[in-house]
């Protein structure tokens, strides 16, 4: 991979509709112009990402009259940004709402869609599992939102009846808690994860296993991918979810099997179909909402 791309050769980096303007604006390019190797990598993976989310783009532009988009855990607004600038803003109708619990970066965010006139994206100040949205939301993007912040999201799709989610797990560490305790897993899983290395690297692979069956018992058509190359990102499992269906009992069933086999039951569960019947609290979680 480059390590830096000169000014003169930043526009081959862009995709069509973006300007450099906006990437001055969101401090990606440096001083001179360029882009860093850091900026490069960011970029590359919000292009790749925006790239993979077209079609779900051009579905709620075409079918809804104006389309909610939710960005969880917006950060500095890099993925929000770029796609009010490439698809809502083109497109005329809309609105793009970006969800941060971080009061300065939401505040940042806020006073730079001023700036740049983006009249129909907002940010809120907030946790995701506490954010004020509209009833009915459209698509759904978490872009490295923290452990169990990416299960907040897909709760909020699910609860909001959104058409379309995309998912970039990160720093998931809850199943890996719970498989400590063992209690309830079948002898031969908790082989797997004797050692605290293979715990955590088990309870990443478990946590986006099981974030993907729940949106399919949830009635999504679900695609795991990668969004970019190791040399951009570690953390780069991509899961798509295009609403096509009802409640999957199928693939409930599935998520119950592997669940009870694992011995584990997290956040995501609990919210959205409890903590099971006749079951006791998960180790190292808390108890669902009243």
């Amino acid at each position: 991979m480059r390590r830096k791309v000169n000014r003169d050769e930043v526009a081959r980096e862009l995709l069509p509709g973006s300007s450099k303007a906006l990437l001055q604006e969101l401090h990606l390019l440096t001083r001179d112009g360029d882009l860093n190797a850091d900026s490069l990598r960011k970029l590359k993976q919000v292009n790749h990402l925006v790239r993979l989310l077209s079609p779900a783009l051009d579905d709620v532009l075409s079918r809804f009259g104006d389309p909610v988009l939710v960005d969880c855990g917006s950060g500095k607004g890099y993925l929000g940004f770029i796609l009010y600038e490439l698809a809502v803003g083109p497109a005329g109708k809309g609105t793009l709402l970006g969800i941060e619990s971080r009061p300065e970066l939401a505040r940042a965010a806020t006073e730079r869609a001023a700036r740049l006139g983006y009249d129909r994206m907002r940010f809120l100040a907030t946790e995701v599992s506490g954010a004020p949205v509209p009833p009915r939301v459209n698509l759904v993007t978490a872009l490295h939102a923290c452990d169990t912040a990416t299960d907040d999201a897909i709760v909020l799709a699910a609860r909001h009846g959104a058409d379309h989610v995309a998912l970039v797990p990160c720093c998931q560490a809850e199943v890996a808690r719970q498989l400590a305790d063992r209690r309830g897993a079948d002898p031969a899983i908790a082989e797997l994860h004797q050692h605290p290395w293979h715990r955590r690297e088990l309870g990443s692979h478990l946590t986006n296993v099981i974030r993907a069956l729940s949106l399919e018992a949830l009635g999504y058509q679900v695609t795991v991918t990668e969004l970019a190359g190791w040399e951009h990102s570690l953390k780069n499992e991509l899961i798509l979810g295009k609403k096509i269906r009802g409640e999957s009992r199928a693939a409930r069933e599935r998520l119950e099997a592997l669940l009870s086999a694992a011995g584990v039951r997290p956040k995501l569960v609990r919210e959205i179909w409890g903590p099971g019947p006749g079951a006791t609290p998960a180790p190292g979680s808390a108890p669902p909402p009243v």
